[in-house]
């Protein structure tokens, strides 16, 4: 099996949400996403809103200071499932290969308007 790892600071995080996209409970481990603050985005999809209980989600916005950290958990995830997070994320949301603070590099769903604004520096999907 081809792994990858993701790294999730939301929802990705919850049993239920793993249960429900990758049919397994994922095992992970805790790690920090540096350059980047979290902030909320507003969720306009309807659906999205009644399927997950919220009208706002966490979202990664990349500052480039290296004293800002994202906290979250890095999984192991086949390349199978990243399609399966990629079809769970809406359009706010870009997967983006990133370092962790850790030193492993990892999949991360940032907000897509700070890469349109040219201020992300990641590689994109």
């Amino acid at each position: 099996m081809n792994t990858e790892h993701l790294f999730s600071y939301g929802t990705l995080q919850l049993e239920s949400v793993q249960l429900a996209k990758f049919g397994r409970r994922l095992s992970g481990s805790p790690d920090a996403l540096p350059g980047y603050e979290q902030s909320l985005v507003r969720i306009q999809d309807a659906a999205v809103v009644a399927a997950r209980g919220k009208t706002h989600h966490p979202i990664a916005k990349f500052t480039g200071r290296e004293t800002d950290l994202v906290h979250g958990t890095v999984f192991q995830v086949s390349s199978e499932e990243l399609q399966h997070a990629d079809r769970y994320e809406v359009a706010d949301y870009t997967r983006v290969s990133v370092i962790l603070r850790s030193g492993i590099r990892a999949w991360v769903y940032v907000d897509t308007r700070e890469l349109i604004g040219g201020k992300g520096w990641a590689q994109s999907t």
